[in-house]
């Protein structure tokens, strides 16, 4: 699935008017989406292989940020996937294929820390964080608070 299937208020419809050349003129993506439109986005890496699809966006609401989408991958008609929360910053907006990527084998992410729908980990926990960029090569952004 891809954010311009997912879009209930019409705000990547493209027409022949909204075109100067190759650019866009109207609506906000893609360097501001909404986010309920990307719940569902798949996610490959580069590859082509299919790592699974994004289930959720956590925002910081300390900061005001994404801090994770949480990845499902594996399983078998939604039972049994494995969830990832994957660092947002590890991931990229492929516009041409109305995708996200994410650098890293199938192998690689079917041995990352990952975690079952009926017990997530504790998001908030400054090691896990550190931990969890680590893995996907990302740095932690420095927490700060909103005022």
């Amino acid at each position: 699935m891809s954010y311009e299937d997912h879009d209930p208020y019409g705000m990547y419809k493209v027409t022949a008017g909204d075109l100067v050349g190759s650019e866009r003129r109207h609506g906000p993506g893609p360097e501001l989406m909404g986010a309920d439109t990307l719940i569902g986005n798949d996610v490959y890496n580069g590859e082509g292989d299919d790592l699974g699809d994004i289930k959720e966006i956590m925002l910081d609401m300390r900061s005001g940020r994404v801090g994770y989408a949480v990845l499902s991958y594996g399983g078998f008609l939604g039972m049994a996937d494995k969830l990832f929360a994957v660092p947002w910053s590890a991931l990229k907006l492929d516009t041409e294929n109305k995708r996200f990527t994410l650098n890293v084998s199938k192998d690689r992410l079917e041995n990352a820390p990952g975690f079952d729908k009926d017990c997530w980990p504790n998001m908030a926990d400054e090691s896990w964080a550190r931990d969890i960029h680590s893995y996907y090569g990302v740095k932690v952004y420095p927490a700060e608070p909103r005022d």
